[in-house]
């Protein structure tokens, strides 16, 4: 697993009373952590940080979903339910400008 690739986890809600499978892109993995941050199918939800995914072959996703950049996690990697696909490398330099965005970043 690397940067990039669009894995199912159990997402955290964020009032922390719950958890949802639900697939989720990793931003940063070492040997016991992954960072990820969640997809959504939820359109109506989009913000200009939120990256538009449609999707291909590299991907594997069933809908168009949006990343949200600003719901992000931290979780152990046994904590991985499976591989779905991974983002092209042109959306993940996408990804990486709107999460320079969310946290003020040049």
């Amino acid at each position: 697993m690397k940067k990039g690739d669009i894995i199912l986890v159990p997402f955290p809600f964020t009032n922390l009373k719950g958890f949802k499978k639900r697939p989720a892109v990793i931003l940063y993995k070492d040997n016991i952590d992954i960072v990820v941050t969640f997809i959504t199918t939820k359109l109506k939800w989009s913000e200009q940080t939120d990256v538009l995914l449609e999707p291909d072959e590299d991907n594997r996703l069933k809908k168009t979903s949006l990343i949200r950049t600003n719901k992000l996690a931290t979780l152990e990697i046994e904590l991985i339910i499976g591989k779905i696909g991974e983002l092209k490398t042109r959306t993940l330099d996408e990804l990486d400008y709107k999460l320079k965005k969310v946290f003020g970043l040049k």
